[in-house]
């Protein structure tokens, strides 16, 4: 299980109603789309899917994309980082917590709990 949330450093808050995609890359090397969201008042996305294929499958590499220019956009600003892209390598059955902090022209990931 993948979950996030985003927090606006520059704010001080959680950065509410950013588009969230969520991807695994398969054996060919391309990137299928396991569903999207948006993080919601507390700047969490809890209804990402699953990976999938249970936790035999071993370790998949993972992709979520932020949509950063929305969320600035929609508060009058022009984004500096149009997107931002965390891929990572996981264990289908084990829940991961991915973190973005971001402000106006930076931002940082983690694994968090």
């Amino acid at each position: 299980m993948i979950s996030t949330h985003i927090l606006d450093t520059s704010e001080g808050r959680p950065a509410t109603d950013v588009p969230v995609e969520l991807s695994r890359r398969e054996a060919d090397g391309t990137w299928t789309v396991l569903g999207a969201s948006a993080t919601n008042a507390d700047g969490r996305c809890p209804d990402l899917p699953p990976l999938g294929d249970g936790p035999d499958a071993g370790p998949v590499d993972v992709r979520l994309v932020f949509d950063i220019a929305a969320y600035r956009r929609a508060r009058g600003e022009t984004p500096f980082f149009p997107e931002v892209q965390v891929v990572f390598t996981a264990d289908p059955g084990t829940h991961y917590h991915v973190p973005l902090l971001l402000n106006p022209y930076g931002y940082s990931v983690y694994r968090g709990s």
